[in-house]
């Protein structure tokens, strides 16, 4: 019996080839999946009649970017998630969603088993196959990046024109991009070399902070208990508050990092990410938390955040820690409602006012003027408890000198 074999496909270079393959080496029947999660109209029109060129029995596309915000960034988001120090996991959110649609769809479809295009270097076949090995454990993965011949961009090129099916891919495409709602990576080419500088023309989302407006943009971001809901007081949905924000935070120059990350399967490499909107909201979050969590609370949410940065980069997703992490994170996040002001200019980002009827500020106790509510005197008495382990350390040392000053004599 033949196999029918249920494809992640994004219509670029390596899926068109991957299709005629599987139908070469597995005898396999191939249906596509393609996955809405922002990536644009640019690489979703006529993708349906791509997949049937390259070979595919059909190719099912399905909207997933209402979903994608709501049950992935923003979670990530509230608990302060940033892998690398700079890396704000655009594309580590969106492969655990795009492969658990693809196991739906095979599912539905009768496939007997799943294909991917992630090569053999990368995190992304981690995150895919772990993605499988939650939802269905018993359909077998085919990774041709792990099998096949080919070594190269060239190698598919010609490929494909032997099998007489037409690409707009080059072989001069010096690099590998990955987009949705959240940012887009780039990756290869010239960012190979650590020391060379990006080059100019290869961003695409945001505007050069050197070109960009010599007036500053200020905008309000509202939170309830930890997610955004609003811009400059306007209540918008979350896919339609993140198109608005990447907008007006790319104008500006904002979101651009350049980051040397440690791969999942060992290496160090190079990616530039541009993440506008998602920077402001980041940076809006923390500062809200600041203003309303107390210290033990921030020094807890700072250690959720590395943990939970580590489990999306790693494609720990589908997973009881996970669901755990979120527990606690949304535990905490119940005070994290108000406003955050931010300014944008020239690619940077400050922090221009919050508000928050959750605050922990007390004005009458921080004021350097004079108050009712703050006692200084008994600051005395606390201090005196706060260094009793340090009087009690220097008293014995005191003690210990006088008894080696005594030897000595």
């Amino acid at each position: 019996m033949a196999q029918r074999v249920v494809l992640a496909y994004s219509g670029g270079l390596d899926t068109s080839a991957i299709v005629p393959w599987l139908r070469e080496h597995y005898g396999a029947t191939v249906v596509c999946v393609a996955v809405d999660v922002g990536q644009g109209a640019g690489e979703l029109t006529g993708i349906e009649e791509k997949a049937r060129r390259s070979g595919a029995e059909a190719c099912v596309v399905e909207d997933v970017r209402d979903r994608f915000v709501r049950e992935f960034i923003w979670p990530t988001l509230k608990a302060g998630a940033i892998y690398a120090r700079t890396y704000l996991l655009g594309t580590s959110m969106a492969r655990p969603l795009i492969a658990e649609r693809q196991v739906a769809a095979a599912r539905r479809l009768g496939g007997t088993a799943l294909a991917h295009g992630c090569t053999g270097k990368g995190n992304d076949q981690v995150r895919f196959e772990l993605t499988y090995a939650a939802f269905a454990p018993d359909l077998p993965v085919i990774a041709p990046w792990r099998e096949w011949a080919f070594r190269g961009r060239e190698d598919l090129l010609a490929y494909l024109k032997e099998k007489g099916i037409p690409t707009a891919a080059s072989a001069e495409k010096p690099f590998s991009r990955d987009r949705n709602l959240w940012h887009i990576s780039h990756e290869g080419g010239a960012l190979e070399d650590p020391w060379v500088e990006p080059p100019a023309d290869m961003y695409v989302l945001t505007r050069s902070p050197e070109d960009a407006p010599d007036i500053a943009a200020v905008v309000t971001v509202g939170f309830e208990a930890g997610e955004p809901v609003s811009l400059d007081g306007e209540p918008m949905a979350p896919v339609a508050l993140l198109e608005t924000l990447n907008a007006l935070a790319a104008e500006h120059g904002v979101g651009r990092a350049d980051v040397v990350e440690d791969r999942l399967v060992g290496m160090k490499s190079r990616g530039v990410y541009e993440t506008p909107g998602g920077t402001v909201l980041f940076h809006a979050h923390r500062e809200l938390e600041q203003l309303v969590l107390d210290r033990r609370s921030l020094a807890l949410a700072d250690d959720l955040g590395r943990r939970y940065a580590d489990l999306v980069y790693d494609g720990r997703w589908w997973t009881p820690e996970r669901e755990a992490l979120d527990a606690l994170v949304g535990s905490l996040q119940r005070y994290v409602t108000g406003s955050v002001r931010m300014k944008l200019y020239k690619g940077g980002l400050q922090v221009a006012g919050r508000s928050s009827p959750m605050s922990l500020y007390h004005e009458g106790l921080a004021t350097f003027g004079a108050d009712d509510v703050y006692r200084q005197s008994d600051a005395e008495g606390f201090i005196r408890l706060y260094g009793l382990a340090v009087r009690t350390a220097a008293e014995r040392e005191r003690r210990l000198g006088a008894r080696h000053a005594e030897a000595a004599d």
